[in-house]
């Protein structure tokens, strides 16, 4: 498979994380991955005749809208398969997408459902078009007329960047109360603008953050990496890895299928 990363427009860089193209050639074997959890929103973008993925056992033909907030996710890309995806940042998919981000939680549904007509004829343009450059172009560009300046939940975003600052250990209690707002109306909020609950947002942080210290401390023990993103004890990492990947924390960093 060939990916290909692209530089994001200024306007779009405070929420999208990153833009690439994966192009599956006709010879290649079928990729088989499972995806973790990340909070992100992710679109991909059809502009090929072939089936973009198959997803949890299940093929999507077109355009599609996943949403991995806290399970995993096993993708199988499809030989000749080409497709353009669109990584949100955590929170920020809501001001594109004009439904709450509840309803998106954990599913994968098609970007038709979400966007109606112009889907359709966003697809037909990328199909058109002769380079992956063109497409990338004309995808930001849709994506600025689509961008809701009004949107944007100050609240929400205060709490996430109270969380960042906490490595995820700040509690829900102390977080409502920095904002005077109960916790009931913070629950809601979040879940309109992230799709999980305060208390599973700071939960699947914390799973994030131990991925990333997985990642780049290779060699430190697994009891450091639970200390040092903000577990109690080895139980509760443990548990929260068999939950969010299906196996234990030394397995997903052996595991060649697995990406973080």
């Amino acid at each position: 498979m060939r990916l290909q990363l692209y530089d994001i427009i200024p306007i779009l860089q405070p929420y999208i994380k990153l833009i690439c193209t994966m192009d599956c050639e006709e010879d290649a074997d079928t990729h088989h991955i499972r995806v973790l959890p990340d909070t992100c929103v992710e679109l991909f973008l059809n502009y090929t005749s072939k089936p973009v993925a198959m997803i949890d056992n299940e093929f999507h033909n077109r355009s599609i809208i996943t949403s991995r907030m806290s399970r995993p996710m096993d993708v199988q890309m499809r030989k000749g398969a080409g497709c353009l995806a669109v990584c949100f940042y955590p929170g920020m998919a809501s001001q594109f997408f004009r439904v709450s981000m509840q309803v998106l939680t954990d599913t994968t549904v098609a970007l038709s459902d979400v966007w109606s007509g112009m889907a359709a004829e966003l697809e037909d343009q990328l199909a058109s078009l002769c380079t992956n450059e063109a497409r990338v172009e004309t995808v930001q560009k849709y994506l600025v007329q689509q961008l809701a300046s009004d949107k944007h939940d100050l609240q929400v975003a205060f709490c996430m960047k109270q969380a960042r600052l906490s490595g995820g250990s700040i509690a829900v209690g102390k977080l409502s109360a920095e904002i005077g707002m109960s916790q009931r109306q913070l629950s809601r909020r979040f879940q309109e603008n992230i799709g999980l609950s305060p208390k599973a947002y700071l939960r699947v942080f914390r799973f994030v953050q131990s991925l990333q210290h997985l990642k780049k401390y290779p060699l430190i023990s697994l009891t450091e990496v639970a200390y040092q993103s903000g577990y109690y004890d080895q139980a509760h990492f443990i548990h929260d890895y068999r939950v969010y990947t299906g196996h234990s924390p030394s397995e997903v960093l052996d595991a060649q299928h697995i990406l973080f």
